[in-house]
């Protein structure tokens, strides 16, 4: 089996990036529907008023892994290009 060619890596790098992108809005969306519900306005939120808690530290941890991510692969591209 040949490996692939160095033309493809930017191609598979973008695919990762929007993967990571897609993964981290579905995320999101899912916390918000979680937290907030579908019914009527803020209807997870005022059933057990007593129990409910911000959405924010979810979405903030969630979003950092995704962008650490992010940067983590585009460290790691930027190693592996070639030097001019």
């Amino acid at each position: 089996m040949t490996a692939p060619s160095r033309r493809s890596f930017p191609l598979l790098a973008a695919l990762a990036v929007l993967g990571v992108l897609a993964v981290c809005a579905l995320r999101t969306r899912a916390i918000y529907l979680e937290y907030y519900g579908n019914g009527p306005p803020y209807y997870g939120r005022t059933t057990n008023m007593d129990k409910w808690q911000s959405p924010l530290f979810e979405l903030v941890v969630t979003n950092a892994l995704g962008l650490a991510g992010l940067a983590l692969l585009a460290y790691w591209l930027r190693r592996r290009a070639p030097s001019r």
